[in-house]
């Protein structure tokens, strides 16, 4: 069968991944001289591949997420957060002086979520401090701290 009636019946199947991967895949089976079954898995692979790429973009698009921010665009202007502790923990100055961050809050504060400071602390080049993340009960439980507002951080 022609390429050309392969790819009109792929879009009327809808398999847009197996025909955006068509050209490659059969190139390789040509070169390696794969088995018919071995081309028609990979076809299929790239296609699973490619619809689990447009469900994460579909989810992500219907979550209306809201746009990612820096801290270059953080107004701290009227709020009660430590302007210049955080710009100096986003630096990672603490790990190079080889002090610990203990990051104390509730749930739901954002302890957990990637940001430069965990980023900071999983560099090899910076593995001499530590981040720990705790629920603010367990940390005065387990530390014997004073518990801080949710989201605070105890250095």
């Amino acid at each position: 069968m022609e390429r050309s009636k392969l790819f009109e019946l792929m879009d009327e199947l809808k398999l847009y991944g197996m025909k955006a991967a068509f050209d490659e895949i059969m190139a390789t089976a040509i070169k390696r001289q794969h088995e018919p079954q071995r081309i028609i898995g990979d076809l299929l692979k790239a296609e699973t591949s490619e619809k689990q790429a447009r469900s994460i973009k579909y989810q992500l698009t219907i979550a209306k997420l809201p746009l990612a921010k820096d801290l270059d665009g953080f107004e701290f202007r009227d709020t009660p957060i430590n302007e210049t502790l955080v710009k100096d923990l986003a630096g990672g100055g603490f790990i190079t002086q080889q002090r610990n961050a203990v990051l104390v809050g509730g749930t739901g504060t954002g302890k957990s979520q990637p940001s430069p400071l965990l980023e900071a602390a999983s560099d090899p080049a910076c593995a001499a401090g530590s981040i720990t993340s705790s629920t603010s009960s367990t940390a005065s439980k387990q530390k014997r701290v004073p518990v801080a507002r949710a989201g605070s951080l105890i250095i």
